[in-house]
Order: structure tokens, then C-alpha cells, then sequence
């Protein structure tokens, strides 16, 4: 073999290009990648996974799982200041010495040994290497000691190969070499100044962790926090980043940046403002990881997101998938909804799409059908970990209006639920429920406090279920938890 591989198929295969047939061909072995093949494996097929990096992909050690950690210890520390009795049991501050290594290990020290044994273990063929398509169901692998192997794929090519923070074009900027989400995620000390550019979810939650330890915080937040959010969420992760110490700037946008001889970086706004710092975070945005994995042979363009049809094969300028139908994109890469969570729900709809476009089988591509992600539509859910959590499903009532829905907007007070008193004195929190008027349904769901990412998944169901309200009412909240405040929007809402 050429290329460093994994997976009896891989093992005992020569060099004859036979060898390196595959039902399946995967770019990409983080989560999506990971669950496209799994499924592909379980349908009977035989699949080979493609990657450039480490095995378990961005989720794993850039991004959900690592930052995830840094932002846990803090919140359990709050949680138990809240709470008379624990209170007294707290002595101490955080020990971010403690908070790091718990990270690094959750992050698995940056190695991808346990993951990539499980594809050895299931039978998934791992090629190590940069992946590009060649032709009609041909991809080639180029490793780090530049050889080269050549897959082909008697079914289909999946491209699931992520994205990148993306640097926008701010003067400057990029010779000062600034932190993106993958350096906050992996930082080995915490600075004592930290900028951040942005206002999204990672500028958020990482402006929330940094903060908790102990770095100097200014978000330059120029859209203001979680723009997409319901207002009243930003709202409140700006007020709790200000109590908590964090200097939070809506509006602020960054005309230049520099970083001097000793390391400092000097950030000047359009405003003429300037502010130092030791560390700059970018969080501005992604951008497709498709540059380099061979789109030209296709006539699509290197570097772009690539566009689907309702079963994730990807689509061609006309509208029409590459001849054959042989090509599909799930997760970030199709930009249909940039979460991990839904580009393995989207692994698993393709997986079996291709399984049963393989053996013959039915394809049930219609809307909510096994082979379609119309959940990526109508009913995403986001947890972001910030002071207070903010969990969401489906529509704000921005969006709703804009869609031309006839709606009504409930409104209720998390704090007043006895659940909620139990579970901390002085809770603070807020619940919204986005009624569609004309089928009586639930279309979007925010919940803004400490805890609340456990109750995001009812609301999913009730969103992609399409229950009626009066169903609802016969769904009885236990107590005293703070569910009950699902009886509350119900009795709001006038049933």
C-alpha cells in the first residue's frame, strides 16, 4: 500500500487498482464522515473513509467537544454558588490548571488512536491523506510523504469534509496571526487580554469561558450578540458577559489590527477607538472546506459550497446532479445548517439513501421520508453554552413574520416556575413559544437560562411531530421541574 490504512479491506489489499474498489468512497472521517460510513457498513456495503487530519474531525478536538470542557467547570462553579449549602462548600476559585487538563483529555491529547480503531473495528477502510476526486467515482489520496493512492467507488463519493474559520479581509489582520475557534479551543494558557471579533455562538461562548478564566474580555461584537437569535437571548448573555467582567462592544467594527515587537496586538476601530490585547479571537464566520479535493474535474468551483438536492447529492450549475447521481455532500461543506448534530443526522439519511439506491431498494425522498434532512428546514436545534444557556428550536418570531406565517408569540417567565426556584434561588430566565395560528402547532421554541439545554429536545419533538396544541395539554409536566413551564405557555396561550 502507498498510503498508511486501516480496515481489513484496507490491510489486505495490493497494489492493483481492484484492490482499491470500494461501494463507498468518504472525503472526510470527522463525525459525518464517521456516520455516513457506519451506515453504508450496516446497509452491506463496504466503505473507505478519507482523511487529512485526525480521525473524529473538528467536533472532536476543535470545536464541540473541547470548548464544551472549558466552558463546564465554570458553569457547574456557578450553579453551586446559586445554591445555599453547596455555596458554603465552595472555597475556592476555578483551577484552570485543572479546567485545561480536563480538556486536553476530552479532547483525547489531540490523538485520534481510539477513533480510528473503531473503523478498524467495524470494518470502515481508513486512508490517510488529502482526498481529491479525479474523475466519474475516482478519488485520489496523497499522503504526507507525497504518495499516492488511487480509490475508486463502484456507488458513490461523499464529500464531508467540513469547514474553516473564515478571516475576514480586515487590514492587517492576518500577518498578526489571531486566534480562530481551532487556537481558543487548543490554547495551552489563558491570556491575560483577549479581543474577540464577533458576535455569534463561538464569540459568545468563548467570551463567556475566557472570561470565567480570568482573561480581561472585550467582544467587538459589530451585529450586536447571537444576532439570529430572539432578541431578548443576546440580551441577556450581554448582560451576564458584563457582570461577569467582559467589556461587550455592539456596533464595534474593527478597521485595522497589528501586533507589535512584544506581542501585544493593537486593534484599531472605525470609530478611531483603539484597544490592546495578547491574543486576538476571529469568530466571524466559516467557509467551506472544498478548495483543494479536485471540484474543477466536475465543473463546479474549488473553494464554494456545494448545493444539494433533497437526498444531499450534490447539485451541478444547472440544477442537476453529476451524471450517474454518484456524488453527495452532507454536513457544514452543503451549508444547509452548520451543526454537528445535524450533519450526522444528515450522515445518516445518506448513508441509507445510498445503501438503497445500491441494492434497488425504495427511495423515500419525500418531505420527513428516511432519505431526506427536512429537519434541516424546520426544526434545527441549538444549544449555546453561554451564561445563560440559550437553547432553540425551529423559527424566531422575526423569521416567522418574514415567511408570512399567521403567528402568535408566547411569552413566560422562567424564574417563576417552582421548579425553577428549587433548582436555584433567583433564577433568571425566559421561554417563547412561536404558534402557528393556522395549524395550531408549535414552529419555533427559545429558552434562555442556566440548565435549559435539557428541555430543548420536547420542543423538538413537538416541532417535528406537528402536534396540535390540544395534544399537547395531555402531555403532563412532572413536578416541580422546570418543564411545567410547558403547562405555563399552554395555560398562557388560552388552552
Amino acid at each position: 500500500m502507498t498510503a498508511h490504512t486501516t480496515g481489513t479491506a484496507a490491510r489486505t489489499a495490493d497494489a492493483d487498482t481492484a484492490a482499491h474498489t470500494y461501494d463507498v468512497v468518504v472525503i472526510g472521517a470527522g463525525p459525518v464522515g464517521e456516520n455516513v460510513a457506519d451506515r453504508v457498513v450496516h446497509g452491506g456495503l463496504s466503505v473507505a473513509v478519507v482523511e487529512r487530519e485526525l480521525v473524529g474531525g473538528e467536533c472532536s478536538y476543535w470545536a464541540c467537544m473541547p470548548t464544551k470542557a472549558l466552558l463546564r467547570s465554570a458553569a457547574a462553579l456557578r450553579a453551586a454558588r446559586r445554591v445555599p449549602g453547596a455555596r458554603e462548600a465552595v472555597t475556592g476559585d476555578l483551577d484552570v490548571t485543572a479546567v485545561l487538563r480536563r480538556r486536553d483529555s476530552v479532547a483525547s491529547h489531540w490523538k485520534d488512536d481510539g477513533q480510528a480503531a473503531w473503523l478498524d473495528s467495524v470494518g470502515i477502510a481508513l486512508y490517510r491523506g488529502q482526498g481529491r476526486i479525479t474523475a466519474e467515482r475516482r478519488v485520489e489520496v496523497t499522503d504526507e510523504a507525497g504518495s499516492v493512492t488511487s480509490l475508486a467507488a463502484r456507488h458513490a463519493v461523499v464529500i464531508a469534509t467540513g469547514t474553516s474559520a473564515l478571516l475576514p479581509d480586515i487590514p492587517g489582520l492576518r500577518e498578526t496571526v489571531p486566534w480562530t475557534s481551532r487556537e481558543a479551543a487548543a490554547a495551552t494558557a489563558v491570556p491575560g487580554r483577549l479581543a474577540v471579533i464577533g458576535g455569534g455562538v463561538v464569540a459568545s461562548e468563548m467570551a463567556t469561558a475566557y472570561t470565567a478564566l480570568g482573561s480581561s474580555v472585550t467582544v467587538l461584537a459589530r451585529d450586536g450578540v447571537l444576532p439570529h437569535a430572539e432578541p431578548f437571548a443576546g440580551e441577556r448573555v450581554t448582560a451576564a458577559l458584563r457582570e461577569a467582567g467582559a467589556s461587550v462592544r455592539p456596533g464595534a467594527q474593527t478597521e485595522a489590527v497589528k501586533r507589535d515587537g512584544d506581542g501585544t496586538v493593537h486593534i484599531t476601530l472605525t470609530t478611531g477607538e483603539h484597544i490592546e490585547a495578547d491574543e486576538i479571537l476571529v469568530a466571524t464566520g466559516r467557509t467551506p472546506n472544498t478548495r483543494d479535493i479536485g471540484l474543477d474535474t466536475l465543473g463546479l468551483t474549488p473553494g464554494s459550497w456545494l448545493t444539494v438536492d433533497d437526498t444531499l447529492r450534490v447539485l451541478t450549475d444547472n440544477g442537476t446532479p453529476p451524471a450517474g447521481g454518484w456524488l453527495y455532500a452532507a454536513g457544514d461543506v452543503n451549508h444547509r445548517a452548520l451543526l454537528t448534530h445535524q450533519g450526522k443526522y444528515q450522515a445518516r439519511a445518506v448513508g441509507d439513501v445510498i445503501v438503497a439506491r445500491a441494492t434497488g431498494e425504495p427511495v423515500d425522498d419525500s418531505p420527513w421520508g428516511r432519505h431526506t434532512a427536512t429537519a434541516d428546514e424546520r426544526a434545527v436545534p441549538q444549544v449555546v453554552f453561554t451564561e445563560p444557556e440559550i437553547a432553540s428550536v425551529g423559527l424566531t418570531a422575526a423569521a416567522a413574520q418574514a415567511a408570512g406565517l399567521h403567528t402568535r408569540v408566547i411569552d413566560y417567565d422562567l424564574g417563576t416556575i417552582a421548579g425553577s426556584a428549587l433548582h436555584t434561588d433567583g433564577y433568571q430566565g425566559h421561554a417563547r413559544m412561536i404558534i402557528d395560528e393556522d395549524r395550531h402547532t408549535i414552529i419555533g421554541f427559545t429558552l434562555a437560562g442556566p440548565d435549559t439545554a435539557e428541555l430543548l429536545h420536547a420542543a423538538t419533538i413537538a416541532i417535528v411531530g406537528e402536534i396540535p396544541l390540544n395534544r399537547l395539554w395531555h402531555a403532563v409536566p412532572a413536578f416541580p421541574t422546570i418543564s411545567e413551564i410547558w403547562l405555563r405557555l399552554l395555560e398562557t396561550y388560552g388552552h
